[in-house]
């Protein structure tokens, strides 16, 4: 579950799978913008984390293992938008209710999910959700654009797809959030993920983090 030690911002020294797409011009891009939007952007990470804590307590945030570059796992930062007893809850609904069991079963996202918080639902809404992931950026386990992290059950998913996911950091966003995310069916999720990875560019990176602003305030097919 939930961990409750704080946020380890050292990059992990370990051997390092195949240059991800975009190499060093994408790495430099990565850790200079990340670094200074940390640094903007840090009164509304304490105002969010606090937020978090007043309405369903300590923890406020989730580490959660996804899948990376090389197919590597790593843990994946995110304030805590979930009850303490998401898993239960989530087993409990999908055996009552097997329609929500389909929707689970294809896509690993509900339109209804019982196990989001009043403080979550508003924090997944505006993707507020996803600012500590920042920090992966930093750490060089994710990008500020690419395909979006997923769990290692969502692997089969992407077929003989899922070396082109791997050959590329997890993305803070991309394509499908600015395409449209939920209402986007997971087989063209996929096709945006392979696009993204073979036509990759610094300038396509510039247009989607221009693009995903709007697409954050509009909060358009947002869970």
């Amino acid at each position: 579950m939930a961990h409750t030690r704080f946020l380890d911002f050292r990059i992990p020294r370990h051997r390092s799978p195949p240059v991800p797409v975009g190499g060093r011009a994408k790495r430099i891009f990565d850790v200079v913008a990340a670094s200074a939007l940390i640094a903007v952007m840090s009164p509304m990470i304490l105002f969010v984390a606090t937020l978090v804590v007043i309405g369903d307590g300590w923890p406020f945030y989730i580490r959660h293992n996804r899948i990376g570059h090389g197919g590597t796992e790593f843990a994946c930062f995110k304030f805590r938008t979930m009850v303490l007893d998401a898993e239960e809850r989530l087993r409990s609904h999908l055996e009552a209710d097997q329609s929500a069991a389909e929707e689970w079963r294809q896509n690993h996202k509900l339109r209804n999910d019982p196990r989001i918080t009043a403080v979550g639902n508003v924090l997944r809404k505006s993707s507020a959700d996803e600012l500590l992931q920042l920090v992966n950026v930093i750490r060089g386990e994710m990008s500020l654009v690419g395909p979006r992290p997923i769990v290692r059950d969502e692997a089969i998913l992407y077929g003989p797809h899922f070396h082109e996911y791997t050959m590329a950091r997890p993305g803070l966003t991309g394509l499908w959030q600015v395409s449209g995310r939920s209402d986007t069916s997971y087989d063209e999720r996929v096709r945006m993920d392979c696009s993204y990875v073979d036509s990759w560019s610094l300038g396509k990176d510039v247009a989607i983090i221009l693009k995903t602003i709007p697409a954050v305030l509009a909060t358009r097919g947002a869970a």
